[in-house]
């Protein structure tokens, strides 16, 4: 029987398979659909469906990652890994940072 094996680049990462992107496709279908379903027909408490959608956020980022964008810890793609990782970073200290200067500057507004 003939089966599909994943495409080969010129860099020789895989780029995974029809049935890779399907299993991928269907699972941010879902981890769409669920979320969106329970701010349509809210049946938990407003901080357990809030907890449950960043969850499910988070996992979508990651099945991105694995199923679309190729990234795993394969000699190949460590280099986009670290990039990726230091752009996360990156990201993160520039919006923790900035959300800390506007409350820090509110905050000394309401004193005076």
């Amino acid at each position: 029987m003939y089966t599909q094996s994943p495409v080969k680049s010129s860099a020789g990462s895989s780029h995974g398979s029809k049935r890779s992107y399907t299993n991928g496709f269907i699972m941010s279908v879902v981890l769409t659909i669920v979320p969106f379903a329970m701010t349509m027909y809210p049946s938990l408490p407003r901080n357990a469906t809030a907890w449950l959608i960043i969850v499910m956020a988070v996992v979508q980022i990651f099945v991105h990652l694995k199923y679309f964008l190729h990234l795993d810890t394969a000699a190949e793609q460590r280099w986009n890994l670290v990039a990726l990782v230091f752009s996360a970073i990156i990201i993160v200290l520039l919006v923790g940072l900035s959300i800390w200067i506007m409350s820090s500057i509110h905050h000394n507004m309401l004193a005076h």
